[in-house]
């Protein structure tokens, strides 16, 4: 969906890494919505203005989020590029994650200074300094390598090299992955620590989008970029540390995974921990489940792509120059299968090369001619933009929809995809894949106002995805809440209180 004289406006902070993640996500959907014009509208957040505080001590739940957010209520921007953890994990009224991009590296790596880059945490000198402002990094490196210090380093990705370069005073410091490698510094990667050894942060490597809940066209043109199983993921692991009540306040950490085990069944793992801040106490657990993946929204054939194929073939045709000869038959399997165009094979002659190669089969079925009088409120707000089914190239409806021009039959379904799609028997009245939409697809929300009652339904502040029936994002938060109260059961939350109160007394004194 697109909509070119509508300019979206994206929030960001003003850190080289907020705006290299922010135009990353607007050259993806540039790729998509090609017409569609997009302006950054950068600021800064608690986050970034208060410098001389350990983040812990602040004791702000959204610090590098609230102003953003506020510019998202007032209709001053229309979307958000978070790094997910840096998200809370119960968002503002009025506030949803329109999507979750696929999950990048979500390790931490250490990063050495020059002249000790032979050196891993284990073997570094002893009293050697490691740069963090993360309590559960901090607590980690006390538990695991007591031989050496940890202070507090705050800045942006970039400040914080340059403090450990030019200072003299760290020996190393530790980052998240994801960051150094989207701003193209891998080299500077010492090592990346293996996760079953040093545990992440919730949501850590996964950018997400934050947007109005009730804003269903910035939702239906955030969609294409919603990768479902990082989805899957931290919806379980947002879910584990909002049953905690944690945040950066606490030592808190996770590690997840899917794993295919066979067929449609893959298997939820996830490994949450919770830490006294000098490692002398540790609460560690995991879990996992089983999801069947068939449990999907995804249909993978068109119940009516025969009866609307034939004229937009053409036109796609026309336009990529391809010869199109109605009395060639290549061979008989090239009648049934859905992808146009036929590719040159090694079992063809040359000559049969030289005059086939851009050949195409079409199908015997008349055109479907369609009317012109399709409601304009129809066309605006169109429900086929949400299509789950992944139609040809060439195949894509142009206005050939039975379904949107009410010219349906019985004798146009594939009445066996109808059953798979209704699962009580074919209903020519409506499109098969309607009943699978989100509130609200079809119909576009003014941007400018946020209701309580115009909530969607979300997963720890996630929308759910299109491909994805949401008992499997619900299997994911039982998951995360399940974890959360193993390690409640062995004494997580005391645990917590006493981290909590420490940094409370340290502010105080």
């Amino acid at each position: 969906m697109s909509d070119p004289q509508r300019k979206i406006r994206v929030g960001s902070r003003k850190s080289e890494l907020a705006l290299i993640q922010t135009k990353h996500v607007i050259a993806q959907l540039k790729t998509i919505h090609t017409n569609t014009e997009f302006e950054i509208v950068t600021m800064s957040t608690l986050g970034d203005k208060v410098l001389d505080i350990p983040l812990p001590k602040i004791g702000e739940k959204s610090l590098f989020t609230k102003e953003l957010e506020s510019a998202l209520a007032d209709g001053s921007v229309d979307f958000v590029v978070h790094s997910l953890k840096d998200l809370p994990t119960t968002l503002p009224t009025g506030m949803a994650i329109g999507a979750v991009l696929k999950r990048e590296d979500p390790r931490d790596a250490l990063v050495l200074q020059k002249d000790l880059k032979n050196f891993t945490l284990a073997t570094l000198p002893k009293d050697s300094v490691i740069g963090t402002s993360s309590l559960r990094r901090t607590a980690q490196l006390a538990k695991k390598y007591p031989h050496l210090k940890v202070e507090d380093i705050r800045g942006n990705l970039n400040t914080r090299l340059r403090k450990l370069d030019d200072l003299g005073k760290f020996s190393a410091i530790i980052l998240a992955s994801a960051g150094l490698q989207r701003m193209g510094w891998d080299d500077r990667i010492s090592k990346v620590l293996p996760c079953h050894e040093f545990l992440y942060a919730v949501g850590q490597g996964a950018l997400a989008v934050e947007c109005r809940a009730n804003d269903n066209f910035i939702i239906s043109l955030l969609r294409p970029l919603y990768d479902y199983e990082t989805g899957i993921r931290v919806i379980a692991e947002r879910t584990f540390l909002r049953t905690l009540g944690g945040g950066c306040s606490a030592p808190v950490a996770i590690t997840s995974k899917i794993a295919h085990i066979e067929g449609t069944k893959h298997k939820l793992s996830m490994t949450g921990a919770v830490w006294a801040l000098d490692g002398s106490e540790e609460v560690l657990e995991s879990m996992e489940i089983m999801l069947n993946l068939t449990k999907t929204n995804d249909i993978k054939v068109c119940p009516y792509k025969d009866k609307c194929n034939n004229v937009c073939v053409r036109k796609e045709n026309e336009r990529n120059g391809v010869i199109v000869r109605n009395e060639t038959v290549i061979k008989e399997s090239d009648k049934l299968t859905p992808i146009v165009k036929r590719q040159k094979t090694s079992n063809d002659s040359d000559d049969v090369g030289k005059d086939n190669s851009n050949t195409v089969n079409i199908n015997t079925v008349q055109p479907h001619t369609s009317s012109d009088d399709i409601p304009l409120d129809l066309l605006r707000n169109d429900p086929h933009e949400h299509c789950p089914v992944t139609i040809p190239v060439g195949a894509d409806f142009m206005g050939k929809c039975p379904y949107l021009e009410g010219s349906m039959n019985k004798s146009d379904i594939a009445i066996d995809a109808l059953d798979e799609a209704n699962g009580n028997g074919p209903d020519i009245s409506k499109c098969p894949y309607m009943k699978n939409m989100t509130q609200g697809d079809s119909k576009t929300t003014p941007p400018s106002t946020v209701s309580d009652d115009a909530q969607i339904n979300t997963f720890c502040g996630l929308v759910s995805h299109q491909l994805l029936v949401d008992d499997v994002l619900q299997q994911s938060e039982t998951l995360g809440k399940g974890l959360a109260d193993k390690l409640i059961t062995n004494g997580a939350l005391e645990i917590m209180a006493k981290a909590q109160a420490h940094i409370r007394g340290s502010v105080a004194s």
